[in-house]
């Protein structure tokens, strides 16, 4: 049985007492996982105490309360920053404020907890927080591990897959009972929902199975002559209904034809990954560029969009895997925050570079720059 440290620093005897009670005899457990994770939980009642147990014990997870006798818990946040530890942290806090939430989150902070907190609260926010730290563990060990971790990869998807299959299953039973009446528009949220957790189902195949076919490796790539200005053109066309619904209008800023020699595939996930990203992450009547343009050796790809931007620290972040940039405008966005990861992945296999420029509230562009195999 695997262990993962928690850190609470917080002020509050009780607190701290009342959190190692609950986590005591807490267990995570998966069905992609060979064992159970439980938790050793450490305390702290001042910043300092927890720094010097962070530097110490290199925990999992740090449960930290912004108010502290000595220095501000943001402060312990930084440090953690500062030493680029791999700590998921989650502020506990009676004291929270926007001005708190924008500033933690830039800093690295995970999540918040509200105090007072239920048993219940606490342990599903350690529940997910495990899953994410497993499931980031494993795509990192993804190409050296073999063939049993490509197995438990896979065996993600399933689980994923198990909870929205259920949500979908029952309101199809509900709905075959008539248990809201005859009227159909008595099931229209059911429906809603459907469709949605359908959605988050699609997307996530999709972006497990590019991930795994990246990073397990292809015999070869189907390197050919293609015209990127096409493959643009199918993406628009594919996410345009979704634009509509959105109030987002698309353009493709190129007439003539953009020849690369390259894998078509390959360049059809890009685009499909950039130009849905800049249409989800818009703001209603908003707009997305697509600009194309052949140099001697290179092509120059950039998908502009009017969204809500992002801030430095987030642009570091969104190419890992499993990565999604929590603020109050995302959180009910659906995605699998692996999107971006398989773009420059596959950037990466042609040498070429990524770059964003974003401000919050301005926008974001992505440039990719690939060189052309064939020159």
């Amino acid at each position: 049985m695997a262990t993962f440290k928690i850190l609470i620093v917080d002020d509050e005897q009780g607190i701290r007492d009342g959190t190692r009670r609950i986590l005591q005899n807490f267990k995570v457990d998966y069905p992609f996982m060979d064992e159970q994770i439980d938790f050793e939980v450490l305390e702290a009642g001042t910043g300092a105490e927890g720094i010097d147990i962070i530097d110490k014990e290199q925990p999992e997870i740090l449960l930290l309360d912004n108010k502290l006798p000595d220095i501000q818990g943001v402060e312990v946040l930084e440090y953690v920053k500062s030493k680029q530890y791999d700590i998921v942290v989650v502020m506990i806090t009676s004291y929270a404020s926007l001005e708190l939430a924008v500033k933690a989150t830039r800093d690295g902070a995970f999540d918040f907890i509200p105090k007072p907190f239920t048993p219940q609260e606490i342990r599903a926010s350690i529940e997910n927080i495990t899953k994410q730290i497993f499931l980031k563990r494993m795509t990192q060990t993804l190409n050296s591990t073999g063939k049993q971790i490509r197995f438990q990869f896979l065996s993600v998807l399933s689980h994923e897959l198990k909870a929205p299959l259920n949500a979908i299953d029952g309101y199809l039973k509900m709905m075959r009972e008539r248990q809201f009446g005859e009227s159909v528009d008595a099931y229209d949220e059911m429906i809603d929902r459907s469709i949605e957790r359908i959605k988050g189902m699609r997307t996530l195949i999709l972006d497990l199975l590019d991930l795994t076919k990246i990073e397990s490796g292809k015999p070869t790539q189907k390197l050919q002559e293609v015209d990127i200005r096409k493959i643009v053109q199918l993406a628009i066309d594919t996410i345009r209904p979704y634009a509509i619904q959105k109030d987002v209008d698309l353009y493709l800023n190129n007439r003539e034809p953009i020849i690369i020699k390259a894998d078509p595939g390959e360049i059809e996930i890009i685009m499909n990954n950039l130009i849905s990203n800049a249409v989800k992450y818009n703001k209603t009547g908003g707009r997305v560029d697509v600009f194309l343009e052949k140099q001697p050796e290179t092509v120059r790809i950039s998908v502009s969009d009017t969204g809500i931007g992002m801030s430095d620290d987030d642009k570091i972040k969104i190419f890992e895997d499993f990565v999604r940039i929590k603020t109050q405008k995302t959180r009910n966005i659906t995605g699998s925050g692996l999107g971006l990861a398989i773009v420059r992945k596959i950037v990466d296999m042609y040498h070429g570079t990524i770059e964003v420029q974003s401000l919050p509230e301005q926008g974001s562009t992505f440039i990719i720059t690939l060189p052309d195999p064939g020159k």
